[in-house]
């Protein structure tokens, strides 16, 4: 029987085809697309609150009571009893300069009243025996007037000798300076071992800081225009708004203000007249001498959206937001925003109560687009951005 045998090299040729024919018939079935995910984003709904119409200001805070701490005599500083910037009480002694000065002026003028008290009790009794002794002959006229002189001029020294004890006690009690009401004492200009006197300048500043006061201006025709509302209503009261303040960091200070004084002329050249608010300043979180933006809003208020500042954004249009709605479809939405209030937006036009606005992924995602809806929580005053707890999802 003969055997036929394949040739190795096309042995090898007949497997690479069927190989290569394999890899054809792989390729050429049909591949299935995977949809891709749609992208996750943040939304928050947005929420109304009840807000009135407002009008800022720009204002400069100022302690309600100042003193500035001076020497009224010389003398060398010899003791200081507070720490720079500390709080210290009514009456608490703070500074002291060298009495000794001062204390031998007054026993002088001590020694010296005792002596002009001895004179006057002297021509007081030389006075009474006179007076008994004229009308028998036994003094003369000349003699009896000499001595009612030497009893008055014995009453004036007393009295000038008086005067000087108690000039001497005055410039001893200047030796120890008080504090004259309860606050916050500032840096001192001089330290113990140093010589002060009148000429000096201030030692240091004693501020009351609570209540402060915050001072602003105001144009005129506005301010007349409330004075005539304000008599046409025949109301009391002087500023019926509420008043709050802005701090440089643009966080709202949690007080609210009580309208306090006005001034009674009009500042020249200006057109404006001058208002101030108190403020209570409990924390020390406010310090003399800061610019604030004071807010006046109406008493009368109306309902209006609220939104995060994360959601808002600019293009030439103006300032829009990206809403997500029932299909979680995105949609731009352009918007007119009011007043800001911490980290929030008020909503003058083009949003609606429980409307969902894009926080965070907005680069991820454009108009028209499917997107997952992923709802938030957002501090309307930090803006911190945190997950909704299950009460809330349940509320939504």
């Amino acid at each position: 029987m003969v055997k036929h045998t394949i040739p190795f090299t096309k042995l090898v040729k007949i497997t690479l085809f069927s190989i290569f024919s394999l890899t054809l018939l792989a390729c050429s079935e049909p591949k299935q697309q995977v949809a891709a995910p749609a992208p996750a984003v943040s939304v928050y709904q947005v929420k109304t609150q009840e807000i009135g119409r407002y009008r800022e200001f720009v204002a400069r805070t100022e302690a309600s009571q100042e003193a500035n701490l001076r020497a009224r005599v010389e003398g060398e500083l010899v003791e200081r009893n507070f720490r720079e910037g500390s709080i210290v009480k009514k009456d608490q002694v703070l500074l002291k300069i060298d009495p000794s000065a001062y204390q031998a002026e007054l026993t002088s003028a001590q020694a010296d009243l005792s002596s002009r008290k001895s004179g006057e009790d002297n021509a007081i009794r030389n006075l009474k025996r006179a007076k008994e002794l004229i009308g028998d002959g036994y003094i003369s006229q000349s003699d009896f007037d000499r001595l009612t002189t030497e009893e008055s001029q014995a009453k004036a020294a007393v009295e000038s000798a008086q005067a000087v004890v108690e000039k001497a006690e005055l410039n001893l009690s200047y030796t120890i300076i008080t504090a004259p009401f309860t606050g916050r004492v500032g840096k001192v200009n001089y330290n113990v071992g140093n010589v002060v006197g009148p000429t000096s300048d201030i030692l240091a500043t004693l501020t009351l800081t609570d209540p402060m006061y915050v001072n602003f201006q105001v144009e005129e025709d506005v301010y007349i225009s409330h004075l005539q509302e304000q008599r046409s209503n025949n109301n009391s009261k002087s500023l019926a708004a509420d008043i709050s303040i802005r701090l440089p960091n643009n966080s709202e200070y949690p007080e609210k203000g009580v309208f306090d004084f006005a001034d009674t002329k009009i500042e020249q050249g200006m057109g404006t007249i001058e208002l101030r608010a108190t403020f209570a300043n409990p924390n020390g979180i406010i310090i003399p001498g800061l610019f604030v933006t004071l807010v006046l809003e109406s008493q009368d208020k109306e309902s209006m959206v609220l939104v995060p500042q994360a959601a808002v954004q600019e293009n030439q249009q103006g300032k829009f937001v990206l809403v997500v709605d029932n299909k979680n479809i995105v949609a731009q939405r352009h918007v007119f925003l009011g007043r800001r209030l911490n980290a929030m937006w008020v909503v003058e036009k083009g949003l609606e109560l429980g409307e969902k606005v894009i926080i965070e992924g907005l680069q991820k995602v454009k108009a028209g687009i499917e997107v997952n809806a992923v709802p938030k929580v957002v501090d309307a005053t930090t803006g911190t951005i945190s997950e909704m707890n299950i009460e809330s999802k349940t509320a939504t």
